[in-house]
């Protein structure tokens, strides 16, 4: 059961309930373990804590005039360096010595430590960026570079530069940063975002036939071996391996399954001819992962993440709402399959706000009983809100921070969510290790069965499910 949150926004808001000199810090974060554990969360997926610089953002927010930040921290600086500002104590030595403690308490609590990582790009951008380190080593090892001209950077990140993974020299440092966060502070697991980069050759090309030498070195690594590996299929540069990233051992990689997201963002909303799509990602998305020995837990099913609406915002607006973020409201997908039930926005029609609740306990239902590993976004089952707002990557202030008070107001839904969850893991049933069959091995008794509204057994034959 993941948990994606940011380790600030979690407990900065003076909501949180901790003490105002660790609220936002690694030491706040391990106080809220005791919430996670009882509702049921066995993993927390966290944003970026690898040193960054938030303030390399040069944007204003028009209506305040503030400066605002890079939130999100999708910009690494120090791969071997927990975030100094996340911690309470920011003396020398500190902020490991809290982060390894915060993982520490959450490990007591039964809860696993996985990080977003991001070694697809680095802080540096473009040529026109600054530089910090890889460029003044060697920037041809460490860069993906156009052939024809070495001046320039192949960004297939979408942030001006690509990092040279599969080079021997890159491969070896980024190896050592992800054994450094094993061994050293005791993490069990890494999602690694834009993971196709990471299958890319030196010449930007992706690497087909052979493995890309990268994925296969995390796959035979000996510290390596026994975390959680997540890969998020795509890269800015439209390279899209959901179903097919190319991890090597079987079952090694799990992956996001944007796939799960679309289709049953469609289904709930209910537009047409969905419902065939719905059924096969609720089964494990058998269409993507029912090969070379693959199982459902393949699958990182998620409905919301950071990256986009949260779950009470998908059911409250039409359209983004991100002009606060100083692009004038350019940025963040357009494309986000929400249905705001007549009403754009925060309301008090009771008709409208139980339109709303009613899909976002048809959403969560959905995500926890559907093959494969469930991923909620943080806060969605308090309705935590962003006011619209798709792309909050530079919003460090309570339009991103937790609001706790929303946990009282809304703790049926807490409690919904504890229990759904609590289901889940009652009955082995929701978390097969195999995909269903048209039928038992021992019997013409097809494994799985689909009715209609009515409770009649559907003839419909689901083409997408059984492959």
């Amino acid at each position: 059961m993941i948990y994606e949150t940011h380790v600030k926004g979690f407990t900065a808001s003076s909501t949180s309930g901790v003490a105002r000199e660790v609220a936002g810090t690694y030491c706040g974060f391990a106080q809220k373990a005791d919430y996670l554990k009882k509702l049921g969360i066995t993993a927390v997926e966290l944003l970026p804590v690898f040193e960054f610089d938030e303030n390399e953002n040069a944007n204003t927010n028009p209506r305040t005039g503030e400066t605002l930040v890079n939130y999100w921290g999708y910009s690494t600086i120090g791969f071997f360096a927990p975030k100094t500002s996340y911690a309470a104590d920011k003396g020398p030595g500190g902020p490991v010595r809290e982060f390894k403690q915060m993982v520490k308490d959450l490990h007591k609590a039964g809860i696993e430590v996985i990080l977003d990582v991001v070694y697809n790009h680095t802080a540096e951008g473009n040529e026109r960026g600054y530089t910090f380190e890889f460029r003044g080593l060697q920037n041809d090892v460490y860069y993906s570079l156009p052939p024809s001209d070495k001046n320039y950077y192949m960004n297939f990140s979408g942030c001006g530069n690509s990092v040279n993974c599969n080079n021997p020299i890159t491969s070896a440092f980024i190896l050592d940063s992800l054994r450094y966060w094993v061994l050293e502070m005791h993490v069990d697991g890494f999602r690694f975002d834009l993971a196709s980069i990471l299958s890319r050759s030196p010449s930007g090309a992706p690497i087909c036939g052979d493995l890309p030498s990268l994925t296969v070195a995390i796959n035979d690594d000996p510290i390596l071996s026994k975390t959680k590996i997540i890969a998020e299929p795509w890269d800015c540069a439209g390279l899209y391996q959901l179903g097919g990233f190319p991890g090597g051992t079987k079952n090694r990689w799990s992956e996001w399954n944007g796939r799960f997201r679309d289709d049953i963002r469609r289904f709930i909303r209910g537009d047409e001819h969905f419902s065939t799509a719905a059924a096969t990602r609720i089964s494990g998305s058998s269409d993507c992962y029912n090969h070379d020995g693959r199982t459902p837990l393949a699958s990182i099913n998620f409905i919301t993440a950071h990256d986009g609406f949260t779950l009470n915002d998908l059911v409250s607006y039409n359209s983004k709402h991100n002009e606060e973020n100083g692009e004038c409201n350019r940025d963040g997908t357009d494309d986000n399959l929400s249905y705001n039930n007549g009403f754009e926005g925060e309301c008090t029609n009771p008709k409208i706000e139980h339109a709303r609740l009613l899909t976002i306990k048809n959403s969560l239902i959905y995500l926890f009983v559907s093959q494969g590993v469930p991923m909620m976004l943080g806060g969605d089952e308090m309705r935590r809100t962003q006011l619209g707002n798709n792309n909050a990557y530079c919003q460090d202030n309570p339009l991103s921070w937790f609001n706790w008070g929303l946990a009282e107001r809304n703790k049926g839904l807490v409690r919904f969510t504890s229990l759904l969850i609590d289901l889940r893991k009652s009955h082995n049933i929701f978390s097969r290790i195999k995909f269903f069959r048209d039928t038992y091995e021992t019997s013409a008794i097809p494994e799985i069965s689909w009715y209609d509204i009515n409770a009649k057994v559907m003839v419909l034959k689901w083409i997408m499910i059984f492959m």
